[in-house]
């Protein structure tokens, strides 16, 4: 049966196109299809990483219309994996496995998908690995530490022919997709300028000093692919995303993908030409954060497009009057959209019409998840069986994530302005290009 199930699955992901005209390339017809869809069309998937994010994936996990088998609950830290099984054991009717180590969990013929919610520099490396093994990915955003590993990530994606989904749940949105249809068949006229944006009111954070490796945490496993050094106070949970660039990619990576990612799907661009940053650390200055937590940012498009980032980590004042969103102008008209849902105005600034999300995904709230989350998931699952198209290919995420990337490499040059090549997203100050990648620790080098 299991092998029944796995030659199911690829067969089934191979002729997703096929399905579109009738499920001719699997040998029989969609009818067929769908009568034989059971046993043989569960998905085996683990959780790697079971920090703030893994609970938004519970409830298209545990949904029995998903046929989801959960094999493996997998952290580098005991009392997280142990916290995760603990949740579900009233969600589930069997027990995962718990585990350490992700190799050991790759190593699993019988896992098809896994769900990488590992800190940002494990993104790249461990949804390689996993491709490698012949899993289907998850991966949160963003998808790469670096650009150099966004584009590895779409390499071994194509060598492979796996399905790789980035977090952007908001491309599963029925409110978002709607009225980003209605944009790109002219609604507002040509829509030429984006506001994305994130507020929020974070605190203070320890200053990182020596200390003992915490009970239960595997440090080295956890450092992984990044250059291994002494452990740092309060450095492995969340912490990590403040504390230099050795783990994470600030808060334009953490959030601003999510905006940055609608925007850049709204006005139909692909690559800038230019980056421009202004970007400092304006709050609690003797505190262990070491890189900004305000910046604006604007890429410029071929077209005279342009993209705006306004990121404000600690301080929560909502400009636009919420706390996260994006605002896209056009010749005609604008549209403010958000997880909540969207209102179009005319060029006058009357309101059109607007659509609220009767879901409940969260904006700010540290983890988040929700109803779209629990979308995007399911698409997931769905793409893999060949049944739906996949809204977020990596590919389209890899491009998203490196604007983030971009804004970054551009604060740590001093707030230097990058010019790019709009063809494949390259930057052509020599110099900044010394950022495109990272040093790794020898022997977890990612490869394809």
């Amino acid at each position: 049966m299991k092998n029944n199930r796995r030659d199911f699955l690829k067969k089934a992901a191979v002729a997703s196109a096929g399905l579109a005209v009738g499920g001719s390339a699997l040998g029989f017809s969609a009818k067929s299809y769908k009568n034989i869809i059971g046993a043989n069309d569960q998905i085996h998937v683990a959780f790697i990483g079971c920090g703030i994010r893994v609970p938004a994936y519970y409830k298209a996990v545990t949904d029995k219309k998903n046929n989801i088998h959960l094999s493996y609950i997998c952290d580098v830290m005991k009392s997280q994996r142990e916290k995760t099984a603990k949740i579900l054991s009233g969600k589930l009717d069997y027990k995962p496995k718990l585990e350490n180590d992700l190799r050991k969990v790759l190593a699993d013929t019988d896992v098809d998908a896994v769900f990488n919610a590992t800190p940002d520099h494990w993104h790249t490396p461990g949804s390689i690995m996993a491709l490698q093994a012949g899993k289907n990915v998850y991966v949160e955003k963003p998808c790469s530490h670096n650009p150099y590993e966004g584009e590895l990530l779409v390499a071994a994606q194509k060598k492979y022919g796996k399905i790789v989904q980035m977090g952007n749940q908001q491309r599963s949105a029925p409110e978002t997709i709607e009225i980003i249809h209605d944009i790109h068949n002219g609604v507002i006229g040509t829509p030429y300028r984006a506001i994305a944006f994130y507020s929020n009111h974070r605190g203070e954070v320890p200053v990182a000093k020596k200390a003992a490796v915490p009970d239960g945490l595997d440090w080295n496993l956890f450092q992984g692919p990044a250059p291994h050094s002494e452990y740092m106070y309060d450095t492995w949970n969340y912490n990590w995303h403040w504390y230099g660039w050795k783990f994470g990619t600030a808060e334009t990576g953490n959030n601003g993908t999510h905006e940055l990612d609608i925007a850049r799907w709204a006005l139909q661009v692909e690559y800038p030409v230019q980056v421009m940053v202004d970007a400092y650390k304006r709050h609690f200055k003797d505190d262990g954060w070491t890189m900004y937590d305000t910046m604006d940012a604007t890429f410029h498009f071929s077209g005279n497009k342009v993209i705006k980032w306004d990121g404000e980590s600690r301080n929560g004042y909502k400009t636009y009057g919420t706390g996260r969103g994006t605002i896209i102008y056009g010749s005609k008209g604008s549209v403010y959209v958000d997880r909540q849902g969207y209102s179009l105005f005319d060029r006058s600034g009357k309101l059109i019409r607007d659509s609220k999300s009767k879901g409940n995904e969260s904006g700010l709230a540290l983890g988040g998840g929700g109803d779209i989350t629990t979308a995007h998931v399911a698409n997931f699952f769905n793409a893999i069986r060949g049944k739906e198209k996949q809204r977020s290919p990596i590919d389209v995420g890899v491009k998203s994530v490196l604007l983030d990337h971009l804004a970054n490499i551009s604060y740590r040059l001093g707030n230097k302005k990058l010019e790019i090549n709009s063809s494949n997203g390259h930057i052509l100050n020599r110099e900044a290009m010394i950022l495109w990648k990272r040093k790794y620790e020898k022997g977890w080098e990612p490869l394809v």
